[in-house]
């Protein structure tokens, strides 16, 4: 009796696991992105029989984590197992509403139609083709046709049956391609259903217990790959008495393998690592470093010499549009911790899974800034506008990029390192070329002289700037004179042209206050004493 009731166990379990499986497609809800994955939320709602069951959930991603796999349903099922596959081939009847598979049904019935009008085509030739050969016995029956009647006659036939058999002839080879296509679409709808198992999204396969029949929702979550965000600005200034006007958004790249379609989208700035080990407190190191702008440059985003350097370097272009109106007002919540930042978007979005950028807005903020020029005319003679923002960690900012656009000119990209030791942060807005800057050597007050073993080199410049806007300006003007590590060179600041002058680096700074069309000149004077056989290459 016990054998029995064993065999009999086995053989309704084997029976349970062996009907065939429920297949579900899963909505995306909401999704979390964070700087190298997403979190993504779904749910689908099943009709179970009682008892086991096997659940196949379509439309999840490609690239999931199966550690992170979290499966919510009511008190009356119970999940048995779930497993992650992108290799799952039914054995029972196939989903018959599959995209590919209606997308090669309609095709088959589009060429079906195509075929039956050129058969009736075809026929209609035919039966036209056939009169006319019965006709063309015309002449030898009717006796009363006079030669033109009959070279007309002659000349009609010819040319209608030479156009009936071409027409004919097309009518074939038309018929013979769509015939082709037809054999290799009914060849596809053979294997399309396969196909899309193997190859399209993932799925989820869940073993459930229900403890009867009925509609039951479940609620899936995991971590997935292939998404990221990068934070991105948009600066405006519309001149150097304004605030600046600030589009906090976000770039979203996602490559997961099914499309965010109207999500709630939440953006944080951590990095997950979700397991189902509870987590041990260690101590708690600070070390100098910048995160945020090493991820941006391990991207391959930006380059540590761009960083340095692209403040000065971008072109002037002018806008073609208002720049308020390039997006529409969007509000997030930013809730910040310790040691993140996260952003949840008020609207629902589309984000489709196709590797491209899609700008998220995620605030507009104004921001207070004091404006002050800087030039070094020794290495550029242009003038550069940098906006000065005090308390900057009030407005979260993040590592990126920005577009600066000034006076209603784009001017380029500066980078926003909000991680940098000073208490205020430097934007550079760009070159303004109503600042006008002059470096010019004095040949009379400079040139060479010659002694019995050395020989004295004098430089003069001088430098004048002139401020052709309507408004005064402040300005930090730099330059320089050589040092020497070598006894054998000499080096004497002559004259500094009233500057500050830094003796350990060299340097000249001067702190001007131009008001509108001033102009100011300055003039700086240094001799370098050195042997009169050797040649300074640098000087």
């Amino acid at each position: 009796m016990k054998k029995y009731f064993l065999l009999c166990l086995v053989c309704c379990t084997t029976l349970l696991f062996s009907q065939k499986p429920i297949f579900s497609t899963a909505n995306t809800e909401a999704v979390t992105v964070y700087f190298n994955s997403a979190e993504i939320t779904q749910s689908t709602n099943v009709n179970l029989p009682a008892g086991t069951s096997e659940i196949i959930v379509k439309n999840v991603s490609n690239y999931i984590n199966e550690k992170t796999v979290m499966v919510g349903a009511p008190s009356n099922v119970t999940v048995l197992s779930v497993q992650f596959t992108k290799d799952y081939i039914s054995e029972y009847d196939k989903d018959q509403n599959l995209p590919e598979l209606k997308k090669v049904r309609d095709s088959v019935a589009w060429v079906n139609k195509e075929l039956d009008k050129l058969n009736n085509e075809k026929s209609s030739i035919l039966k036209t083709i056939e009169m006319l050969d019965k006709n063309q016995q015309i002449a030898g029956v009717n006796t009363g046709l006079n030669a033109l009647e009959l070279t007309k006659i002659i000349e009609y036939y010819q040319k209608k049956r030479t156009d009936l058999s071409f027409q004919h002839s097309a009518i074939l080879e038309k018929e013979k391609k769509l015939s082709d296509r037809l054999i290799s679409l009914n060849t596809k709808l053979n294997f399309t259903k396969q196909e899309e198992e193997k190859i399209s999204k993932g799925k989820l396969i869940l073993q459930v217990m229900a403890n009867e029949a009925g509609n039951v929702p479940f609620k899936i979550s995991y971590l997935s790959g292939g998404a990221t965000w990068t934070p991105f600005y948009d600066l405006r200034a519309d001149n150097i008495s304004s605030p600046i006007k600030m589009i906090y958004k976000a770039q979203i790249e996602q490559n997961t393998g099914i499309d965010w379609k109207k999500v709630k989208l939440t953006l944080s700035s951590g990095m997950p690592s979700q397991n189902n080990q509870a987590p041990i407190l260690n101590q708690w190191f600070l070390r100098f470093g910048d995160y945020n702008k090493n991820r941006i440059i391990a991207k391959g985003q930006i380059s540590k010499n761009t960083i340095q350097s692209m403040d000065w370097q971008m072109a002037q272009k002018s806008v073609a549009k208002d720049f308020d109106s390039q997006f529409s007002s969007v509000n997030s919540n930013i809730i910040e911790s310790q040691l993140n930042t996260s952003f949840d978007i008020d609207i629902p979005y589309d984000i489709m899974s196709n590797g491209k950028q899609h700008s998220v807005v995620l605030t507009k903020i104004q921001i207070p800034a004091r404006y002050k020029y800087y030039a070094v005319p020794r290495l550029d003679k242009e003038s550069y506008l940098l906006a000065e923002v005090g308390n900057y960690s009030q407005y979260n900012l993040l590592s990126g990029e920005a577009n600066i656009i000034f006076e209603g000119v784009y001017v380029g990209k500066t980078i926003i390192d909000p991680n940098q030791t000073s208490d205020t942060l430097n934007l550079s807005m760009g070159k303004d070329k109503r600042v006008s800057i002059k470096r010019e050597k004095i040949v009379d007050k400079s040139g060479t002289k010659f002694f019995s073993s050395n020989k004295e080199q004098m430089f003069t410049y001088d430098i004048t700037v002139k401020n052709n806007k309507k408004e005064k300006i402040n300005l930090i003007l730099k330059d320089q004179y050589p040092l020497s590590t070598d006894s054998e060179i000499k080096i004497e600041l002559i004259e500094n042209g009233g500057s500050t002058v830094n003796k350990d680096q060299g340097f000249l700074t001067w702190k001007l206050e131009l008001a509108p069309n001033e102009v100011k000149k300055i003039r700086i004077s240094y001799k370098v004493k050195s042997p009169k056989d050797k040649v300074i290459g640098n000087l």
